[in-house]
């Protein structure tokens, strides 16, 4: 894996301005170091958070930009971070994401996909697959018989109900209306779905969960939710929000139920 002397162009699909179209666009890959690995891309995951870069709705957009997550574990924390995409690399040049035909990957975050598993089964793995999987990795809820919500089901909240049931967890879905209650409970089997504007329900429901995976990528308040947590529970935020979080710090105090960590890339 030695450094290579040919500079390679790629093609991705780019955002130009904050209109949210994407088009083709060409670009210069960074040269294959020591420890670097090129690979073709096939499939890629999506997640709210290219949009909200996309847009800019976080102000810190760079164009053009090839969006495109890449996971990994927690270097997400590290003071000299370089994120996957919309960042700059140490050779000077733009980082770009998935959204491309190949990339060049630190070889520390790539990983083999097991026999059997197809390139559309992989992608969402590696994207809101680990959104969900490290959170549960990292504050120990794996253990199996634990109940937890996922609020929303979206993307993320797909791959929450399934990764919670395969560690034999009970699942409530946390919705704020009826439309997906046939999705959440027949399609990916969930055992519970609330609709979190019924009081009668979620008084029923309170201080019942272990844990709460809050997918929602727009601003909603936190105090209706930190309800339904056990003593010591854990609300774990996951959706990238561009507004300030609003909660009761009371709320918070007594029940020792917040838990905010960065887990998007």
């Amino acid at each position: 894996m030695g450094s290579l002397e040919v500079e390679r162009t790629t093609t991705g699909w780019a955002a130009t301005d904050p209109s949210g179209v994407l088009s083709p666009y060409t670009y210069c890959l960074r040269n294959t170091g020591p420890e670097d690995v090129f690979i073709r891309v096939i499939c890629c995951g999506i997640c709210h958070t290219d949009i909200h870069q996309i847009k800019n709705d976080l102000g810190m957009s760079h164009y053009p930009m090839v969006p495109g997550p890449c996971k990994s574990d927690v270097e997400q924390y590290c003071n000299k971070k370089i994120w996957s995409y919309n960042d700059v690399y140490t050779d000077g040049k733009p980082t770009q994401g998935g959204f491309a035909g190949s990339m060049v990957v630190d070889q520390k975050f790539v990983v083999k996909i097991p026999e059997g598993m197809s390139p559309e089964q992989a992608a969402p793995l590696l994207c809101a697959g680990v959104t969900v999987y490290s959170p549960l990795n990292h504050f120990r809820l794996k253990e199996s018989g634990l109940r937890g919500g996922i609020l929303g089901l979206g993307g993320v909240g797909h791959m929450g109900v399934k990764i919670a049931k395969a560690m034999g967890h009970h699942v409530t879905v946390i919705s704020s209306s009826d439309k997906k209650r046939v999705e959440a409970l027949e399609h990916l089997g969930a055992d519970d779905y609330l609709i979190s504007s019924d009081a009668t329900r979620m008084q029923e429901l309170s201080d019942s969960l272990d844990y709460i995976i809050d997918t929602v990528p727009v601003f909603h308040p936190l105090e209706p939710y930190l309800s339904l947590l056990k003593l010591d529970g854990k609300l774990i935020l996951t959706g990238v929000i561009n507004t300030p979080l609003q909660f009761l710090s009371p709320v918070v105090m007594l029940g020792e139920s917040l838990t905010l960590p960065t887990l998007f890339l």
